[in-house]
């Protein structure tokens, strides 16, 4: 996995082989958006010992390219997610993926990707517990919703929705509530009650 081979092993995996951005999204949803141990378990054994070689400074060459930023971001920001679901490391790494993403917004990489690739890069973004973050990622999905091909508006639409509601959480709490029994942080009377309501976790 120290080749450039290990890029598209990574992207493979993960976005599968179709070319659109729709049927892609359909087909590796279940992956993507599922709390299945199974998958969990799947990417543990294939990139736990890869994330934490990235983590630790290995492969910081993959960055050059915006194909190999892309798989240094899901290396840091969503297969951590399953790896140590439900517990802080989930989101240890969240800062490594968003310099990723900032960077290479800045750099123009995520330009050089499919739309549905670009979904990812965005991700770091969404995930942050900082106001202005959550704005930036708003805008992009946004930006990004309004350049795909027609067929595939009402998807990308779904992901505009994902951060405003993301972003709309951090706005009233400062922070994810769903997130505070993992990190050991006491939640407030209020986060409490938004707990409760369907569809308050992510």
């Amino acid at each position: 996995m120290n080749t450039p081979t290990g890029i598209e092993d990574i992207l493979t995996f993960w976005f599968g082989r179709g070319s659109g951005n729709g049927t892609t999204a359909e087909a590796q949803k279940k992956l993507w958006w599922a709390k299945d141990a199974v998958v969990d378990a799947e990417i543990r054994e294939r990139y736990g010992a890869l994330v934490a070689a990235a983590a630790g400074g290995a492969h910081r060459e993959w960055a050059r390219g915006p194909r190999g930023r892309l798989a240094l971001i899901l290396l840091f920001d969503q297969f951590p997610r399953n790896i140590y679901r439900d517990t802080p490391q989930a989101f240890a790494h969240d800062g490594l993926a968003l310099r990723l993403a900032l960077d290479g917004i800045v750099a123009g990489a995520d330009r050089e990707l499919r739309a549905i690739e670009r979904v990812f890069f965005y991700l770091p973004l969404e995930h942050s517990e900082s106001v202005d973050m959550q704005e930036r990622s708003v805008a992009l999905f946004t930006a990004l919703a309004a350049g795909v091909p027609e067929a595939d508006r009402g998807t990308f639409a779904g992901f505009v929705d994902y951060a405003v509601r993301h972003r709309d959480i951090v706005h009233r709490f400062g922070r994810f509530p769903h997130r505070n029994r993992i990190l050991g942080r006491e939640s407030t009377a209020e986060e409490i009650a938004f707990l409760e309501q369907p569809g308050s976790s992510f």
